[in-house]
């Protein structure tokens, strides 16, 4: 039997992961239902999967963070205690994660590994190219994207499907977080 694999992402209403100048990582819309929804995702038993890239963004934004800070909120440092898989052909050694494993090899491969092999669900946050790849691979069931109330036409930075397959999307579960945050979970299916 296989588990689950889903892919989280924060976007703008223009697709965009992240945006520059003055915003932040929820682009300043977080509230106590978004942090508490968040919260309550990672404290379902479940392992991280990550590219390198964002591996390393994590761990830069974690080493350059104080305590209280957005990058230190409480669905983080539970995320970064879940145990987590990094693809990497580049990252060797040990990691500043307590309990990753850098698996090198190419993600298709190692995540359809780790879905026969798991016991729990699969969780990636961000890892945009990685999980492009496997959603053309088929081995995405579900694609969650948090919808943040904003356009950021000019400062946009990481369009999150850029370069990926035509998707249908099946809407399987949705919310509304602080009045104005849109959670979406989808079901893709490679669109032929």
């Amino acid at each position: 039997m296989t588990t689950t694999y889903t892919f989280d992402v924060f976007s703008s209403l223009d697709g965009f992961g992240a945006a520059s100048r003055n915003w932040t990582g929820y682009w300043g819309k977080q509230g106590p239902e978004l942090l508490d929804r968040r919260l309550a995702l990672y404290g379902e038993e479940q392992r991280m999967v990550f590219g390198a890239n964002t591996y390393r963004a994590f761990e830069r934004m974690l080493a350059s963070s104080t305590a209280g800070s957005e990058v230190r909120d409480p669905w983080v440092t539970r995320m970064r205690s879940l145990p987590a898989t990094v693809v990497s052909t580049t990252l060797e050694g040990s990691l500043d994660w307590p309990d990753a494993t850098v698996v090198s090899g190419d993600a298709v491969d190692v995540v359809a590994r780790l879905k026969e092999e798991s016991e729990v669900p699969l969780r990636s946050h961000g890892s945009l190219s990685m999980n492009r790849a496997l959603m053309a691979a088929g081995l995405v069931d579900r694609v969650q994207v948090t919808l943040f109330p904003v356009i950021t036409g000019q400062t946009g930075l990481e369009p999150i499907f850029q370069g990926a397959a035509d998707f249908d999307l099946e809407l399987i579960e949705s919310r509304t977080l602080d009045g104005h945050v849109q959670e979406l979970i989808y079901r893709p299916t490679l669109h032929v």
